[in-house]
């Protein structure tokens, strides 16, 4: 109502000042007088609109279509069961078929272990997670309305199980189910569970699930090999009401280092699939074992935390015992002291004899009169007060490698309150952080003094950290190999090196396969600024590559999982400097998804269920394309958009005001009166 109020004025104000200008002044009233009139009425009263700059509502309609999200498999069995070139058939008639564009907005994505945006199908990838996949769905399309077709044989090799997790989905999911539905006579190795680690002249435990699919009964023999020995060997019985077998038994580590073994079943005369007859395993030996020794006089939460990440490594063992019931640390490589009181006063007097490594943690029992006095490397303030504090997480942190698993998101430690000052050389891989304020002081550290190796942790309460991390990730992993990272440093006298590599010494064939190295200064301050490689060996083939290494945090990483199986040597350089160190490891031939023999049509005709979605098969795209055309759930939608469009935005009124002026100038001139 302003704005109208105001062009109101704005016109009687610009026939005021034409009507002055042209008529009061004018001698005669004659018709071009009015028309100079009228054009200085429309020039005046157009820059007073500029001057107003009314608003004006524009509302725009469009149709809005539903999505529709096809969602493809493109994991190496779907290239084993042969349906590679049928599912690009079913991709290229989905995508010209004219009802269904006109109908959706078709939007393309391909899965294996991960969900990508892209449809540039190689069906070799190793993994496959529909879970994930279908989650990822879920979340980006959680505000439309978008069904989504999954053409995939169903079979998922590790995740939550799709079929129980689908029940919470927000869109409807319609699977193509791709491969073979009939059921053919098979033997295979289901699985088969082996510890990664065992003890020189141990023996290990190996468990075998074998299973059978068929209408007869029949019987095979199931084999393990080292090399061309057997080593151990069982007949198997199997009938169609006895389809599985389990076999426990036990092989000798009789020497250090990895042996690799195949595991046989033997195929029966009518089986199609003899792949998932075969599977090669291997077992590190080693020949000592890393033992930690705790100490504590109270019972604490954290205890059972601290036991149970070291002891998440079978190459280690921890035990827990009071300060009065130690007898003798020699056959410990660390001790780690919990919340130290005048009772520890004999324990530290061992530790400064034997020159063990160790690890103090502090906390609000902490008795800092006494541990201040006993050494000398750091000293708390005695305030007889406790805080809270944060973890910040200390980047630059290059003493070993680690990385930052989410510190500066998890629960406080509990610490006395006061400075704490640290009087030896030292790294800090945590800091103090009280609320959003950064304290700079350390909250964890480590020490390296005459050749013996120290942490200090200045807080209790480091479980909530492990049920932390186990919230953020459904696994305690990251915590764990922190703190055995910490322990692998601790116990160990290796003089510090500027280049370290750390690679396992076996993997599968079906897994992630990393290099990572950390490459240091003269000052052993980690150097972001290296330029390092990779040389990979093939010892069978002789055949060799260089691969750059890729900063990645706190450190240098290859990834190698392209590698195909067999025995590898590595060398990692740094260009312009004299620095190499070396290593080998071995790559074990297992492809998961060529176990995989059938479609799996349960499991995808319950997600259709769960999701009120509907199952078809490759071969019925025609009954799928015409019920989603016709399904009312899908309509497209007619949307408005009102636009909120300034007088001064539009460039037109500018020209009009210049095209007025000129006429009015031009005729002026040409009448003479000018």
């Amino acid at each position: 109502m302003q704005n109208i109020g105001l062009i109101i004025a704005a016109g009687i104000i610009a026939l005021i000042i034409a009507l002055f200008q042209y008529i009061s002044k004018a001698k005669n009233r004659t018709k071009k007088n009015l028309f100079f009139a009228f054009l200085r009425f429309l020039t005046i009263f157009a820059l007073l609109i500029l001057l107003i700059n009314p608003s004006f509502r524009k509302h725009t309609y469009f149709v809005e279509k539903p999505n529709l999200i096809v969602a493809i498999d493109n994991s190496s069995s779907i290239k084993h069961l042969d349906q590679d070139t049928s599912i690009k058939n079913y991709v290229n008639t989905l995508s010209n078929n004219e009802r269904l564009n006109d109908h959706f907005d078709l939007k393309y994505y391909s899965f294996s272990d991960k969900l990508t945006d892209s449809i540039a199908l190689s069906f070799d990838q190793k993994q496959t997670n529909i879970s994930n996949a279908l989650e990822n769905l879920d979340q980006i399309y959680k505000n439309s309305n978008a069904p989504i077709l999954l053409i995939t044989d169903g079979n998922q090799t590790y995740g939550k199980d799709y079929q129980f997790d689908s029940g919470s989905y927000s869109q409807q999911v319609y699977p193509i189910i791709t491969g073979d539905t009939t059921k053919v006579m098979d033997t295979k190795i289901q699985q088969l569970n082996v510890n990664k680690y065992a003890y020189l002249k141990n023996k290990f435990p190996i468990e075998v699930i074998l299973t059978y699919s068929g209408n007869e009964n029949v019987t095979t023999k199931f084999q393990v090999k080292s090399g061309n020995k057997t080593v151990y060997t069982q007949p198997v019985s199997f009938s169609p009401e006895n389809n599985s077998s389990v076999i426990n038994f036990t092989l000798p580590a009789t020497t250090a280092g990895v042996l690799k073994y195949t595991s046989f079943l033997l195929p029966l005369e009518a089986e199609k699939n003899t792949i998932n007859n075969t599977k090669d395993f291997a077992v590190e030996v080693i020949d000592q074992k890393t033992n930690v020794l705790l100490v504590s006089d109270i019972v604490h939460p954290d205890l059972g935390a601290i036991k149970k990440s070291v002891e998440s490594n079978e190459r280690r063992s921890l035990t827990i015992v009071k300060p009065s019931e130690i007898q003798d640390i020699e056959e410990f490589q660390l001790v780690i002291l919990y919340q130290p009181t005048t009772r520890f006063k004999g324990i530290f007097e061992k530790i400064v004899s034997t020159k063990k490594n160790y690890f103090t943690i502090t906390g609000s029992k902490t008795d800092w009169v006494f541990l201040n006095k006993v050494q000398n490397k750091y000293k708390q303030e005695i305030t007889r007060q406790t805080e809270y504090y944060l973890p910040e997480f200390n980047n630059n942190y290059g003493t070993f490698l680690v990385d930052d698993i989410g510190f500066n998101d998890y629960p406080p430690l509990l610490g006395t309150f006061g400075e704490v000052s640290v009087n030896a050389a030292h790294d800090v891989l945590l800091s103090r952080k009280i609320g959003t304020i950064s304290t700079n002081e350390p909250l964890l550290i480590t020490i390296e003094e005459n050749s013996i190796r120290e942490a200090v942790l200045f807080g209790d309460g480091i479980w909530r950290w492990r049920a932390q991390n186990y919230l953020d990730t459904k696994n305690f992993q990251g915590f764990d190999d922190v703190i055995g990272k910490l322990v692998q440093y601790l116990a160990s006298n290796k003089r510090k090196s500027r280049l370290n590599t750390i690679s396992e010494s076996f993997y599968y064939g079906n897994a992630s396969i990393k290099i990572q190295a950390e490459y240091f200064t003269k000052n052993y301050e980690f150097d972001r600024r290296g330029n390092l490689a990779i040389i990979i060996k093939n010892k069978n083939t002789e055949a060799t590559q260089t691969i750059p290494m890729l900063l990645k945090n706190n450190s240098y990483e290859a990834d190698l999982s392209s590698l195909p199986s067999g025995n590898y040597d590595y060398t990692v350089t740094v260009r312009g400097e004299n620095i190499s160190r070396s290593a080998s490891f071995t790559i074990l031939d297992y492809d998961v998804e060529q176990q995989l023999l059938n479609a799996d049509v349960t499991k995808l005709t319950q997600l259709a269920t769960n999701t009120n979605g509907k199952a078809y098969f490759i071969d019925q795209k025609n009954l799928l394309i015409n019920e989603l055309i016709e399904d009312q759930r899908y309509r497209a939608i007619q949307k408005s958009k009102e636009n909120i469009v300034s007088l001064i935005d539009w460039k037109y009124l500018l020209v009009i005001i210049i095209l007025l002026l000129a006429v009015e100038w031009f005729l002026r001139k040409y009448n003479g009166l000018i």
